[in-house]
């Protein structure tokens, strides 16, 4: 866990010392990162957050989205490096607006998945095309690259892994988690988090997110 390589025996925190950089790329609540955050500057490090919105195929092309927070002069600093990684890097604020960001994307894109996977179910059990679906979707304002890419691959079955089911239904749990802190309703969240721990508890854990759509149209 990102706790355990840093405050962890021979962990980060142990190197840490004035000037030293850390800069942290896990995807994690806000308050293992301010925690961290608060660690690594105490004992006269700098600190950077830095998680990534996008899966596999991006990563390889460098086309990852980097949602960075902390300390902005750091970020410039790294920036060239980053740039490796990723077509785009925002600075977002404070330690903790990264991984809040990032929670919040990876919701939407849990709760996009599953309204795919419930379409192609009722629209197929009422006697459309799954492929039909999938190309009036794609001529629509409701078109999106993720529907582009994952749709054809789940009417196909196949699910292998570029974004694992149980680390998006972790990150939706986190982002209900956030709502309750805020005061903020998640209706579709929570639906979303039900979905995903079904398909958990089908044993899809380990399969791409996407499998989430064996479970949502079973019978």
């Amino acid at each position: 866990s990102a706790r355990a390589v840093v405050f962890g025996e021979k962990g980060v925190l142990a190197g840490i010392a004035k000037g030293k950089r850390y800069i942290d790329m896990s995807t994690v609540d806000e308050e293992c990162v301010i925690e961290i955050a608060e660690a690594i500057t105490a004992s006269g490090g700098r600190f950077l957050e830095a998680p990534v919105s996008g899966s596999k195929g991006p990563a390889l092309n460098g086309q990852l989205v980097i949602l960075s927070a902390g300390e902005e002069a750091l970020q410039k600093e790294v920036q060239p490096m980053l740039d490796i990684l990723g077509k785009r890097t925002f600075f977002l604020g404070e330690a903790g607006c990264g991984a809040r960001m990032k929670l919040v994307v990876n919701m939407v894109m849990g709760i996009n998945m599953v309204a795919l996977c419930e379409g192609l179910s009722v629209g197929q059990k009422a006697g459309l095309s799954g492929k039909d679906i999938l190309e009036v979707i794609k001529e629509g304002a409701i078109a999106s690259p993720m529907y582009g890419l994952k749709g054809p691959k789940m009417l196909e079955g196949d699910f292998a892994p570029n974004f694992p089911l149980k680390h998006q239904q972790k990150d939706v749990r986190l982002a209900v988690d956030m709502g309750d802190k805020v005061g903020q309703s998640m209706p579709l969240a929570a639906a979303c988090n039900e979905a995903f721990k079904a398909a958990r508890a089908a044993g899809k854990g380990d399969d791409d997110f996407s499998a989430v759509y064996a479970t949502v149209s079973k019978p």
